[in-house]
C-alpha cells in the first residue's frame, strides 16, 4: 500500500477521532432543557428541532397527568415526518411541576393552564420560554422576535420572579404574527408604517392535533379563528413598538386583520397592504428586505442566514414550495405591487409550527444564551 496514502489515511482517522472527541465534549457542556407540554404538536416540534442542537440537550419532558409516569413513546403518538429519537422515546414523562425540572424550560401548554403553571416555574428560578399567549401582552414580559426587537428582553429585569429567584418568562408571538412582523420590520425601520391591512390563510396545523374536523375544512374556508385577529392586531404593534421606561410603547399605526383557516397542512399565507410614512419605490422596499440581517454576527444555530427571502415569481410564495426555506425559519415574500387603497401590497408565507412556534422559542433561547441570560439561571441553580 502506498506510503502517502497511509499517511493521509492516518491523518483522516485522527481528524475523525478529534471531531468525535469535540462532539463528545460539546454534548457534555450542552445546557439541559425541559419541555412543558411535550406530547402536543408544538412539543413534538421542540423535540425534533432540539434533538441535535449544539447548545441545548433535552433532559426533561412533562405533560398532563394522563401522560405522567409513562415512557414518552407510549404517552405520545408521534406525528412528524422524522423518526422519534430512541433516546426520547425511552424518557419517562414527568409531572408538570418545577421540582426536579431543569432551569431552562420550553413551554407549549394551553393558555388557561399556562396562566397558572408558567409563573410557578419562573418563581422556582427557571428561564421559561413560552409559546403560549397567556403573558404576551403583560407589560413586564418581553414578546420577542430576535430579528425584530431583541432590546425588549430587558423587560425580564422588571419581573418580580427575576428579583426574587432569578427566574423569568419570555414569550414569542402568535404564529400568524411572526411572519407579518418579520416582513414589516425592515420597512418600518426605513420608511415608517401608518396603516396595516392583512388577510391570513392559515394552515390547519395551527389548531394543533386533531385540529379542524375534516368535514369542516375539506372543500372549505373557515373565516373565523377564535381570538386570532385580536392577537395579531395587538401583538404586531407591541413588537414594532419602542422599549421606553418600564414597558413598551406600541407602534402608533392603524392595524386590522382578517383571519381564515384553509385546507393546508403547514404554512400560513398572508396578503398585506400597508401605508408608509415616507414614500418608497419598489426597489427601495426590496433592498430593505434583502439587507435585513440583524443577527448576522451572532452565530445563533437556528437563525436563518436570510430571514426575509424575496421570490420574484408571479405565483409565489406557496405553502408546499416555500414553507421550509431557511429550515422553516425564514419568511418568504412575493408579489410586491402598488396598492390602490394604501401604498403597497404583497404576499408572505411562514412555517407556522417551526418559525411560528417551536423554532421561534428556541431562537429566543439562543439569543438569551448569547447574552448570558441562560447561564445566569443555570449557574444560580448549581449554587443553590
Amino acid at each position: 500500500m502506498d506510503g502517502r496514502f497511509l499517511r493521509h489515511l492516518r491523518r483522516l482517522i485522527g481528524s475523525i477521532q478529534r471531531y468525535r472527541e469535540n462532539c463528545s465534549k460539546a454534548m457534555k457542556t450542552r445546557i439541559p432543557v425541559g419541555i412543558l407540554g411535550a406530547t402536543g404538536m408544538v412539543g413534538q416540534r421542540y423535540i425534533q428541532l432540539l434533538e441535535n442542537h449544539p447548545w441545548f440537550e433535552i433532559a426533561w419532558l412533562a405533560a398532563s397527568d394522563r401522560s405522567s409516569g409513562k415512557p414518552y413513546g407510549e404517552a405520545a403518538k408521534w406525528r412528524l415526518d422524522t423518526p422519534l429519537p430512541e433516546r426520547i422515546a425511552k424518557m419517562v414523562v414527568a409531572p408538570a411541576e418545577p421540582e426536579g425540572a431543569p432551569r431552562v424550560i420550553f413551554s407549549s401548554i394551553d393558555t388557561g393552564i399556562a396562566r397558572e403553571m408558567e409563573p410557578k416555574f419562573a418563581a422556582a428560578g427557571c428561564a421559561l420560554l413560552s409559546n403560549s399567549s397567556a403573558f404576551r401582552m403583560t407589560p413586564n414580559v418581553p414578546l420577542v422576535i430576535p430579528e425584530v426587537n431583541a432590546e425588549h428582553l430587558h423587560l425580564i429585569e422588571e419581573q418580580p420572579w427575576r428579583k426574587e429567584s432569578g427566574g423569568y418568562i419570555v414569550t414569542n408571538p402568535n404564529c400568524s404574527t411572526i411572519g407579518l412582523v418579520m416582513a414589516l420590520k425592515p420597512i418600518q425601520e426605513r420608511f415608517g408604517i401608518e396603516k396595516i391591512f392583512v388577510t391570513t390563510m392559515q394552515a390547519v396545523s395551527g389548531a394543533g392535533y386533531p385540529g379542524v374536523a375534516s368535514m369542516d375544512i375539506l372543500d372549505n374556508v373557515v373565516p373565523f379563528i377564535g381570538g386570532e385577529e385580536e392577537k395579531m392586531e395587538a401583538e404586531t404593534l407591541k413588537l414594532l413598538g419602542k422599549l421606553e421606561g418600564h414597558g413598551v410603547t406600541p407602534l402608533a399605526a392603524g392595524m386590522t386583520a382578517h383571519c381564515n383557516r384553509v385546507p393546508v397542512v403547514d404554512g400560513h399565507t398572508e396578503c398585506v397592504s400597508m401605508q408608509l410614512s415616507k414614500k418608497a419605490t419598489q426597489e427601495e422596499i426590496l433592498a430593505a428586505w434583502a439587507e435585513f440581517a440583524p443577527l448576522a454576527n451572532l452565530d445563533l444555530p437556528t437563525a436563518p442566514a436570510v430571514p426575509v427571502q424575496w421570490s420574484s415569481l408571479p405565483d409565489r410564495p406557496q405553502p408546499r414550495l416555500d414553507r421550509n426555506r431557511g429550515n422553516g425559519m425564514a419568511v418568504t415574500v412575493g408579489r410586491l405591487r402598488p396598492c390602490n387603497l394604501l401604498d403597497w401590497k404583497f404576499v408572505l408565507l411562514s412555517h407556522n409550527t417551526v418559525r411560528g412556534a417551536a423554532g421561534a422559542t428556541i431562537l429566543n433561547a439562543e439569543l438569551l444564551q448569547s447574552l448570558g441570560k441562560l447561564e445566569q439561571v443555570v449557574a444560580a441553580a448549581s449554587q443553590a
